[in-house]
């Protein structure tokens, strides 16, 4: 008996391909169905907007204090925004005052460098608080 053979264990391309549209088709499937299942979380809007922030007052790596001005413009629709730079014992600060002492605030903080002065800069703590 021969161990191997032209005619064994061989498949037809187009019935192979059909198998592994299949297989895609149900882990989309699956994977849909799942997502629209699981709980959605209203909480991620401070880092998101954060991350928004950043892209709007961050040149090469540099806050300038300047461009903080219009960063109240990348808040979420229909939510309230305030942010916040310190460095050293300067702050800046732009958009509405926040609420004392909210459950419905939401707050992000990330480290930045932030230039004071041609050629001095200072680490400093970028905050955004967004509610409704």
């Amino acid at each position: 008996m021969r161990r191997w053979s032209r005619a064994r264990a061989q498949t037809e391309p187009i019935a192979a391909l059909v198998a592994v549209f299949a297989v895609c088709l149900g882990l989309l499937t699956y994977t849909g169905v799942l997502g629209s299942a699981m709980p959605r979380s209203e909480r991620t809007l401070a880092p998101t907007t954060l991350s928004a922030v950043q892209d709007r007052i961050i040149s090469n790596g540099i806050v300038h204090p300047a461009r903080l001005a219009g960063a109240s413009t990348a808040n979420p629709d229909g939510y309230h925004l305030n942010v916040s730079l310190s460095a050293g014992s300067r702050e800046w600060h732009e958009g509405s005052t926040p609420p004392k002492n909210s459950d419905a605030t939401d707050a992000a903080t990330a480290t930045v460098s932030v230039q004071i002065d041609p050629g001095d800069i200072h680490p400093g703590t970028l905050r955004v608080v967004v509610w409704p």
